[in-house]
């Protein structure tokens, strides 16, 4: 399970759950770093991208919020499980070809396994965030309970996890997310 490009500096691993602001989160970090700094990687990514290949979709659409997304969702989950049980590592080791930057944000983790990929192949430079949000904050970004997504692995899997290095909360409070993403640049800053 080595890397399979450069040794990042540091890789910082969001989960939480959905509507819970991680691309929020992640996309306000890059946007501070920069982009030749510091790297967003999705999972989900090369995950839609392969379904849609494989069905016959329109790739581009499973990667925004939409409708077209929502339609697929829990078909695309049992499909992604499908091949991590062949495979753990698979979907991490196409997000990481390629990326150069020294700092890389992994936007949504969603497993045990994701976590534990990333601490075997990357050791100690590897670091856990939770982004949290209060069940009202998530309704308000849009969020429904849908059963069969809201209680599969994908959305549970890191439940009962235990500690993270970092806890954002993200309950709409502006300047709450800022005194918490600063201490998080503060740290990232620390290990460039």
């Amino acid at each position: 399970m080595a890397p399979l490009r450069g040794d990042p500096r540091l890789v910082l691993l969001f989960s939480g759950k959905r509507k819970s602001g991680k691309d929020f989160v992640t996309e306000r970090l890059q946007s501070r770093l920069g982009g030749h700094t510091c790297a967003v990687l999705r999972l989900s990514g090369p995950l839609k991208e392969q379904y849609a290949r494989e069905h016959g979709l329109d790739f581009q659409r499973l990667l925004d919020a939409s409708t077209y997304k929502e339609a697929y969702r829990r078909d695309m989950i049992c499909w992604g499980e499908e091949k991590r049980q062949t495979d753990p590592g698979f979907f991490c080791r196409k997000i990481v070809e390629g990326v150069s930057q020294p700092i890389w944000l992994v936007s949504d983790t969603r497993r045990g396994s994701d976590i534990q990929w990333f601490q075997e192949a990357y050791g100690a430079v590897t670091q856990t965030v939770r982004v949290v949000a209060s069940e009202q904050s998530r309704q308000q970004r849009g969020w429904v309970f849908t059963p069969g997504v809201d209680d599969a692995e994908s959305e549970c899997g890191l439940d009962n996890f235990g500690n993270f290095d970092w806890i954002i909360e993200n309950h709409g409070d502006e300047q709450c997310l800022e005194e918490q993403l600063e201490n998080l640049l503060e740290f990232i800053h620390a290990k460039l």
